[in-house]
């Protein structure tokens, strides 16, 4: 795949998304707020999954811990 066709399938798939949300009948500062407000969803989105994967992984990790260290405790 070339620049050209990778350029054009990203401005087809904008094409899309404007025909979708119907913002290409919005006007410039309009469109303006919609996209920051989009971006800022999905950073929102994006920072919250990061942070509670964190999270859960570290309470996964030392539950496997806590039961793996009481197993052996309990072994003749």
């Amino acid at each position: 795949m070339d620049v050209r066709s990778t350029l054009s399938y990203l401005y087809w798939l904008f094409c899309q998304f404007e025909l979708i949300t119907c913002s290409y009948l919005m006007e410039p500062w309009e469109k303006l707020l919609f996209y920051s407000f989009n971006l800022a969803m999905l950073g929102l989105l994006l920072y919250t999954t990061y942070v509670y994967f964190i999270i859960s992984g570290e309470r996964n990790n030392l539950s496997c811990i806590f039961f793996h260290s009481r197993g052996k405790e309990q072994l003749p």
